[in-house]
């Protein structure tokens, strides 16, 4: 069993995961990264770094739980970074589209920590991050509706996981940004880049949140890059 922590994170090639899995590298942590198209990452150090075929709308969850305990013997982290986003009114939308959503931004973050559930308990600090979006907290237009149906569960997702394992060391956060200077952002938004949150910035926010304590449990974090009434 590797002595460093071990953290689990989808959609690591690019955006948010690739910023959050270069952040804990250079804290320390060994990093289990799922990718659609496996990469190294140009921080990472090859040995403290597996790279894992994942695509959230595909599954495999449970293989890749097994494949990083096989690696590394332990899992201490578990980011939930994956996501896609279809941009469609509740009712323009079609139930093929809400499902496509559902499949990645709620089903497959609930299969991997499922199946990554006994070695979090193990740890007796496992933690969970569920990069869920404002959108799981208001719903700011008409066509961000149907993926805000998706991101309300999300949230809801992670408060049960928060509830499932807090008395075995588990703690689990939703964190909700806006708008994020991503491929993701930049096809739904003509807001200047320079005024949305970086994707280095959540990094340092998930960094911060599974560096807590079991005394210091964060049930949810808000991000935002604009004024809203309430975020």
């Amino acid at each position: 069993m590797t002595a460093a922590p071990v953290a689990l994170i989808s959609g690591a090639s690019r955006g948010i995961g690739l910023a959050i899995a270069g952040k804990l590298a250079s804290q320390g942590w060994s990093l289990s990264l799922g990718m659609r198209t496996p990469s190294m990452p140009g921080f990472a150090d090859p040995t403290r770094t597996q790279l894992q075929h994942y695509d959230a709308a595909e599954g495999g969850e449970a293989d890749w739980v097994a494949s990083a305990l096989a690696r590394f013997g332990r899992i201490d982290a578990i980011v939930a970074n994956a996501g896609i986003m279809i941009p469609k009114s509740v009712i323009d939308a079609e139930d093929e589209d809400l499902d496509a959503m559902f499949s990645v931004n709620v089903k497959a973050p609930r299969r991997l920590v499922k199946a990554a559930f006994g070695p979090l308990a193990a740890t007796g600090r496992g933690r969970v991050v569920i990069l869920a979006s404002l959108s799981g907290k208001r719903v700011k237009s008409a066509d961000s509706g149907l993926y805000a149906m998706t991101k309300f569960a999300a949230v809801a997702l992670s408060h049960g996981i928060r509830q499932s394992g807090y008395h075995l060391g588990i703690r689990a956060t939703a964190v909700c940004p806006g708008f994020v200077s991503t491929d993701m952002a930049r096809a739904i938004t003509d807001r200047a880049e320079e005024t949305m949150t970086r994707p280095e910035e959540l990094a340092d926010v998930v960094a911060m949140l599974i560096g807590l304590s079991n005394t210091a449990s964060v049930a949810e974090f808000a991000v935002s890059c604009a004024l809203e009434e309430s975020y």
